[in-house]
């Protein structure tokens, strides 16, 4: 029976959960979940003068946002120094490792007269095979005795086998001279620890592949599946920065776009299941494999992310649509809905989801049912308020009290009205949008009415015919 699946995510809390990490992130979670595995969370922070605990809390609180749970609790990788340090001096005891005693000054020289001499400036340690009994009492590394013929093959899941020659690869440091563990030696202990069976990252780590494999065969244990996934460029081909515009996820949580709609539109940044684009979470842990993963880089598409928003926007429940709305209106700084107007939103929601794009663009369509009278209409919508237009709405508020309020028998009523003015009902929902909702952008005029009620909308329709610019 094979071992369950075991992946990881691990960031270095250096900054925000980054757009290209995120990614990262969601394939390592969908692969576990849809296998039955777990999904674990390890922050590498190690280099304790760029790590924060602010920024790990921006990092567990955008996995949070993102829905991407973890199992356990996070791990510090710098807390486990002294296991990474005790498999160094493991591989020393077991003559895998040595002692060396060369000065930064030393292996500067080595490399200079290397380069002078057209030779590989790739550092060999005089002390690798010295005798013991000619240590001096100085400081030291402990380096690892790298296989010096043959190949290393990374056999990865999406670049394929790729092969490094071993006289290319060096004699690295595991311990440094103060005895505090490098990365690469606390990258392989920790995911041997963590039970980890599959490693998911940036291609850009490809190269340490190789060197982290010389651990694992030194210490007799079992190389992980790697599959080293291309990074994310911006719409111009290049890698993914700044001026490409947000790059943290938090960003996105803060510009209103729904966490399905994140979580669905970077699983399709580099991976595919036949030409799906729209699907749902239970979907993309069904589907998502490694063989679906591509071996260039995909390219950020704001379009594309807009698109898919609104689609899972459309498909979401009410009520949690609301409770993500409240959400993303707390992440931006904005001001909190009160408990009637968020009621009243989740019962318009019905004809304000299919179309939004994004929660600012859902709000703006909900702005009849979250304003109060009076209405004061946009310049777009102000422009379809004039005389004429009054005078109408002033002749239809008599009609619409007697009449019963259901959708069919106000359209009825809207269309006889019209009709009786010679003119079509399509020349009324202009000034009926302005004195509705003051905007020209806005749900059907019935299910404005409907949800309002008889007397909010008599109400509006009369404030709207007075001419308050007379």
């Amino acid at each position: 029976m094979s071992a369950p699946v075991v992946t990881r995510f691990a960031p270095s809390p250096t900054g925000y959960l980054h757009i290209g990490g995120a990614r990262t992130a969601l394939f390592n979670w969908l692969f576990a979940r849809g296998r039955g595995g777990k999904f674990l969370l390890r922050i590498e922070d190690t280099d304790r003068a760029r790590s924060t605990p602010e920024a790990t809390e921006a990092i567990l609180q955008g996995l949070s946002w993102l829905g991407l749970d973890w199992d356990g609790e996070p791990i510090s990788q710098f807390a486990r120094a002294d296991r990474h340090a005790e498999v160094a001096h493991q591989l020393l005891a077991e003559g895998k490792a040595y002692k060396c005693f060369s000065t930064q000054e030393e292996i500067t020289a080595f490399r200079d007269a290397a380069r002078a001499g057209g030779k590989s400036t790739l550092f060999r340690s005089p002390w690798r095979d010295a005798d013991p009994a000619t240590h001096p009492d100085a400081p030291f590394v402990i380096r690892i005795k790298a296989p010096q013929d043959g190949a290393t093959v990374i056999r990865d899941r999406v670049q394929g086998d790729v092969t490094i020659r071993n006289d290319q690869l060096d004699d690295m440091v595991l311990l440094r001279s103060d005895g505090t563990p490098v990365y690469m030696l606390a990258v392989v202990v920790d995911d041997h620890d963590m039970g980890v069976t599959h490693v998911i990252r940036g291609d850009d780590h490809l190269n340490n592949a190789a060197r982290q494999m010389m651990i694992y065969d030194a210490m007799g244990w079992d190389i992980p599946v790697w599959a080293h996934i291309p990074l994310i460029h911006g719409p111009d081909g290049k890698k993914l920065s700044k001026r490409h515009g947000a790059l943290g996820a938090e960003e996105y949580q803060k510009m209103g776009y729904p966490a399905a709609g994140m979580r669905n539109y970077l699983a399709r940044l580099g991976w595919s299941h036949g030409d799906d684009e729209f699907f749902t979470d239970a979907q993309a842990r069904e589907w998502f494999n490694l063989d679906g993963i591509g071996k260039s880089p995909a390219r950020f598409d704001l379009k594309k992310l807009e698109n898919l928003s609104g689609q899972h926007i459309a498909a979401a429940d009410d009520a949690a649509l609301r409770q993500e709305l409240e959400a993303y209106l707390a992440a931006s700084g904005q001001p909190a809905l009160k408990t009637a107007q968020a009621d009243d939103l989740e019962r318009a929601m019905y004809c304000l989801k299919d179309r939004a794009r994004s929660f600012p663009e859902l709000i703006e369509k909900a702005h009849f049912i979250l304003t109060q009278r009076p209405i004061t209409p946009d310049e777009k919508a102000a422009k379809a308020l004039d005389t004429v237009s009054r005078g109408i709405l002033s002749e239809l508020t008599p009609q619409l009290q007697s009449a019963s309020w259901s959708r069919n028998d106000l359209e009825a009523a809207l269309n006889a009205f019209a009709e009786a003015r010679g003119t079509k009902f399509g020349k009324l929902a202009g000034p009926l949008r302005a004195a509705l909702a003051g905007r020209s952008v806005t749900p059907s005029v019935f299910d404005m009415m409907l949800l309002l009620g008889r007397e909010e909308t008599l109400a509006r329709l009369a404030d709207a015919a007075e001419d308050r610019g007379a």
